[in-house]
């Protein structure tokens, strides 16, 4: 069974840390393009990042280029977001996504707030 489980949300202040997990059972992770999809009330769901197989890069958007970093432990068939120098507009729930599987995750809340 195809399963995306994300942890690791929270309540942090501006210039914060977070680490966002993925744990994908059902399929092997690195064989597949995985997203981070973020989302908030009254705004368009936006991709923040994507990872491929190895060897094909990863994706960010401008909103977030040079602070979050994708990453994948294969071990653990793990997908990581690290989010580094957290503002308030990054407050949404972020849910990872493997299109191929047509699976979203929950979803784990991250709030960005003083």
């Amino acid at each position: 069974q195809v399963q995306l489980v994300e942890s690791g949300g929270g309540l942090v202040q501006p210039g914060g840390s977070l680490r966002l997990s993925c744990v994908v059972s059902g399929f092997t992770a690195n064989r597949y393009v995985i997203n981070w999809y973020r989302w908030s009330p009254g705004k368009e769901r936006e991709r923040v990042a994507t990872i491929g197989v190895p060897g094909s890069g990863t994706y960010y958007p401008d909103s977030v280029k040079g602070r979050f970093t994708i990453s994948r432990d294969d071990a653990k068939n793990t997908v990581y977001l690290q989010m580094n120098d957290l503002k308030p507009e990054d407050t949404a729930v972020y849910f990872c996504h493997a299109p191929s599987m047509n699976s979203y995750g929950q979803g784990t809340q991250v709030t960005v707030s003083s």
